[in-house]
């Protein structure tokens, strides 16, 4: 049976809030340094006109059945025309995202100090917390919880009569780490520097060919069927007033 474990007010004091307030102000800190270290880079108007033409085909499928329908095969044939359409790439044109990436030295630079922003705090701060805080009971959730999370709650506690709903202070820094998006949101924006999880999808989206996505709207715009809405726009009305009016 687990054990109940009276907590000490001291551990609340010196270590539960020191570190929640240690990790808020890296987080902060972090953020500034991030921007320090960003270099303003003037965006290639290649592909900033790849993205508003990828746009400009998407609200044209969004509102397709909104126009006559010359107006939409006109319209399409501009973005789609085998020879001179804003949407098709010539296989021979078609470059390599990645292979560009890394011939750049400001993107490859780049990349390099958001790593060193990211992993350098998480290991000088999870070192500190391993050797001043390791072993201690911090916390105590309060609703019972089952045994598939003794792992993530009691990191660095060996100890299978504790109560499931008791935190070590090594999972409470990952609860900090992973759980004060919504907190750094809030003080300083959505688009900030504290988000590791956003960072690591971009990384993951490393050698995307912006390309692609122009070839993959052509496709999505030759397979759409056209059916005019505005014509029967006022039988709806027509119907919609004599059940009213019934």
């Amino acid at each position: 049976m687990a054990e109940d474990l009276v907590l000490d007010t001291a551990i609340r004091d010196w270590v539960l809030i020191p570190l929640s307030v240690v990790m808020v102000l890296i987080g902060v800190l972090r953020h500034f340094v991030a921007k320090l270290m960003r270099s303003n880079q003037v965006p290639d108007a290649k592909i900033v006109k790849e993205g508003q033409v990828v746009i400009r085909a998407r609200n044209l499928r969004a509102g397709a059945n909104f126009i006559p329908p010359k107006s939409f095969r006109a319209r399409r044939l501009y973005f789609s025309n085998e020879e001179n359409g804003l949407l098709y790439v010539p296989k021979g044109q078609a470059q390599n995202a990645q292979a560009q990436m890394f011939s750049d030295p400001n993107m490859a630079m780049d990349m390099m100090k958001k790593n060193l922003s990211m992993i350098i705090p998480q290991t000088l701060t999870f070192a500190w917390v391993n050797f001043f805080f390791s072993g201690f009971v911090a916390a105590k959730i309060p609703f019972p919880l089952t045994q598939r999370f003794r792992s993530m709650l009691q990191n660095g506690i060996d100890l299978s009569t504790v109560d499931v709903s008791y935190v070590s202070s090594r999972s409470w820094y990952f609860l900090n780490l992973f759980g004060l998006r919504g907190l750094f949101s809030l003080i300083l924006g959505e688009e900030n520097a504290t988000d590791d999880t956003q960072r690591m999808m971009q990384m993951s989206g490393f050698g995307f060919d912006p390309t692609k996505s122009l070839g993959a709207e052509k496709d999505s715009l030759d397979i759409v069927q056209h059916d005019w809405a505005l014509p029967k726009f006022e039988q709806r009305a027509e119907a919609v007033l004599r059940k009213a009016l019934r």
